[in-house]
């Protein structure tokens, strides 16, 4: 008889050791290790968890935030490299799949940065990289955009696993993407984000998001969000910024497990770190699906269609003649 895997899922709620690849890359390590001990399977890390997300550009002026883009970049992650790998290690010694994310930095450029969701399996393969489509909002003055190459869902030991970045997830279209390639497992990591507008209850957007895509996929859905650590703020103030009021506002952060009836599994985490578990059976994702399965008997696709422009994007592309000069000139003289 057919059964779809059934495992436990961990999913972190933390703070980077911010600005700090090295030691945030040895954190990292030491959490897959202690939810594999716990029994995980996979565990999600937050946005730009290596090492630390821009909050410069919401609080000051692009020219005054410009030294923070230097420093950022000196700890970002080029891909392939030597921080990969320690990843990939520990997910292999672990038997564990992990999904983090990470400032990448461009190989070819010295002054391009993406926001990048790593995808390592069990086995300590790097399966995906992708880079967050659109930057949010003041995002845009640190983080270039990504393409289409890195949408695709990766079947995995624990079934089909995809993911997105924060905002991300608002964006119908790039979620479809994934649910019509068998998305199952959808990991949505987030950074808690005070400095939002007043009325803007982020811990409660973040729910909202992973409910829709799980309800409206009928799939599992792993929220990751991270923490503003004490440490983050006397970085802003040693600087001279007084935000701490500002970065203490509650309501900020929300880790937790969707099933896929749109319902939390478990207990989640609003504001406080910690590690959220759940045990998931990708089973109960049938029974919802005969229902609305829009990626299948409900939907009408003689109606609407929809493509995905998967081709890597690049500054150049090189390429060899098919044929030598005097090849051409000889068919030339010939006609």
């Amino acid at each position: 008889m057919f059964e779809y895997p059934k495992f436990k899922a961990a999913a972190v709620q933390t703070s980077p050791v911010f600005l700090n690849v090295d030691a945030t890359v040895g954190k990292a390590c030491g959490i897959i290790e202690e939810v594999a001990k716990n029994g995980a399977s996979i565990v999600a890390f937050p946005e730009v968890f290596i090492s630390g997300y821009p909050y410069w550009n919401w609080i000051m002026n692009p020219i005054e935030g410009s030294k923070y883009f230097e420093i950022l970049y000196k700890n970002s992650i080029v891909i392939p490299g030597p921080e990969v790998d320690k990843l990939c290690e520990t997910a292999k010694a672990n038997n564990c799949h992990v999904v983090i994310g990470c400032n990448e930095r461009s190989a070819l450029s010295s002054g391009t940065l993406y926001n990048s969701n790593l995808i390592i399996d069990n086995k300590g393969k790097l399966l995906s990289v992708h880079r967050k489509l659109v930057p949010t909002w003041a995002e845009k003055l640190t983080w270039a955009g990504g393409d289409g190459s890195s949408l695709k869902v990766h079947q995995t030991d624990i079934g089909g696993l995809g993911t997105l970045a924060c905002g991300e997830n608002t964006n119908t279209l790039a979620r479809f993407a994934l649910l019509s390639q068998g998305e199952m497992v959808h990991v949505a990591n987030y950074i808690s984000l005070p400095v939002a507008p007043e009325d803007y209850n982020m811990a409660n957007a973040i729910r909202l998001r992973a409910s829709a895509h799980s309800f409206e996929g009928k799939l599992f859905t792993i929220v990751s969000c991270s923490t503003i650590s004490e440490e983050i703020i006397q970085f802003f103030e040693k600087e001279g910024w007084g935000i701490r009021k500002q970065f203490e506002r509650k309501n900020s952060a929300f880790t937790g497990i969707i099933g896929p009836t749109g319902e939390v599994v478990g207990e989640p985490l609003i504001d406080e770190e910690g590690i959220v578990y759940a045990d998931i059976d990708l089973n109960k994702c049938i029974q919802p699906k005969q229902m609305h399965d829009i990626v299948g008997h409900y939907n009408r696709f003689d109606i609407f269609s929809f493509k995905v422009n998967t081709k890597k994007q690049q500054a150049i592309e090189l390429f060899e003649e098919d044929f030598k000069q005097d090849d051409l000139l000889n068919n030339l003289d010939s006609n």
